[in-house]
């Protein structure tokens, strides 16, 4: 069975930083296109980030681009989202997915078939 567990959620100011892991346990992790997505209260579930199983492309939601960096290490069997400038409505709860065999980064959460428990990210202004 296939898990993924997030972790490096917090509580940050404006301007901050923090940087997401995603704990994979399938060996056959570089399979696997990987991505990030967020919810916040009362809203739906938004796509983030996502990079092809290689690390080779990246695709970026438009509110997070030049801000937010994801990667991938398929030797630690782990992607990573890491976020800079943060702004308070980066606050959500924030969910690793993964798409098996896909060789594109797709952006729709129904794409992936895995996903994480959560981890949250709180931006106070």
């Amino acid at each position: 069975q296939v898990q993924l567990v997030e972790s490096g959620g917090g509580l940050v100011h404006t301007g901050g930083s923090l940087r997401l892991s995603c704990a994979f346990s399938d060996l056959t992790f570089n399979i696997y296109t990987m991505a990030w997505f967020r919810q916040a209260p009362g809203k739906e579930r938004d796509f983030v980030a996502a990079v092809t199983r290689n690390g080779g492309s990246t695709v970026y939601a438009e509110s997070v681009k030049g801000r937010f960096t994801i990667s991938r290490d398929n030797g630690k069997k782990s992607v990573y989202l890491q976020m800079n400038s943060l702004k308070p409505e980066d606050t959500a709860i924030y969910y690793c997915a993964a798409d098996k065999w896909s060789v594109i980064a797709r952006t729709q959460s129904h794409s992936y078939s895995y996903w994480g428990q959560g981890t949250q990210v709180t931006v106070s202004s």
